[in-house]
């Protein structure tokens, strides 16, 4: 049923409005797993599927680029069983989706403290991000021991260095200048700031996700818990985005002109 649902949706996708880069986050495990009695664990595990179908119709559908918020700096705080479990499951997971990913010309990349993450997911993280270095599609980029205001503390942190040993002049100093030390600055392509926020499980905020990034995203949020978030959701999103008009600060008339 669902095949024929998202097939349908993909041609009514117009190509040319297709946003270039979706970030989401991913919200919604622990509760999806306890309203069925289970333990949150397992409601990670059920995500972990969800981010493989998402990474497949993302791809399908001609995003360039899919940032998941993975693990956010606010999340070291859990019960230490759950951080060592999704720690864990992310290590494991990321190892066995490497070969799928190849086959599907799917790059892996990741911002954030990566120095913070344990020994084991690091290691199985970077022989992924060392396998899919040749691959040319979309890039899935995960947002792991993450959050925006790390983010541009980090990048100030920078700067203020440069200025510190002469080789950033405080005049020169701007958004373009500032947007080149943040972690998104890294990814491999020439990939915008995040043109659509995706937040499943119906909370409205934001969570300390890509702060400067997402500056003008549209954003659309569902009360959908990640693990039930299926293609045809994702692809209504994209609907969605395409209808509406991102005026960046003018008028609709400017922009009809």
């Amino acid at each position: 049923m669902e095949q024929n649902n998202y097939t349908e949706l993909l041609q009514r996708l117009d190509p040319a409005k297709v946003p270039a880069h979706v970030a989401i986050i991913m919200d919604g495990n622990g509760r999806w797993a306890k309203a069925r009695g289970l333990d949150r664990s397992e409601g990670h595990v059920e995500g972990v599927a969800t981010v493989r179908r998402i990474t497949e119709i993302a791809s399908e559908a001609g995003v360039k680029c899919l940032t998941l918020y993975a693990f956010s700096t606010e999340n070291w705080r859990r019960p230490q069983p759950e951080v060592d479990a999704l720690m864990h499951l992310i290590g494991i997971a990321i190892e066995r989706e490497t070969p799928d990913l190849i086959k599907n010309n799917v790059r892996l990349t990741m911002i954030g403290d990566f120095a913070r993450m344990p020994e084991e997911p690091r290691r199985r993280l970077q022989g992924c991000f060392d396998a899919t270095a040749h691959c040319t599609g979309l890039v899935l980029n995960l947002a792991l021991s993450y959050s925006g205001r790390w983010d541009i503390v980090n990048a100030a942190r920078r700067i203020a260095a440069g200025c510190a040993d002469g080789s950033i002049s405080p005049a020169d100093i701007n958004e373009n200048l500032f947007s080149k030390y943040l972690s998104t600055a890294s990814l491999p392509i020439d990939c915008p700031d995040p043109d659509l926020l995706i937040r499943t499980g119906g909370d409205k905020r934001v969570s300390n996700f890509l702060l400067w990034q997402i500056a003008y995203a549209e954003i659309d949020v569902t009360d959908k818990y990640w693990p039930d978030f299926s293609k045809a959701d994702f692809l209504e999103a994209l609907i969605r985005f395409q209808s509406r008009e991102r005026r960046f600060g003018l008028t609709s008339e400017q922009i009809n002109q």
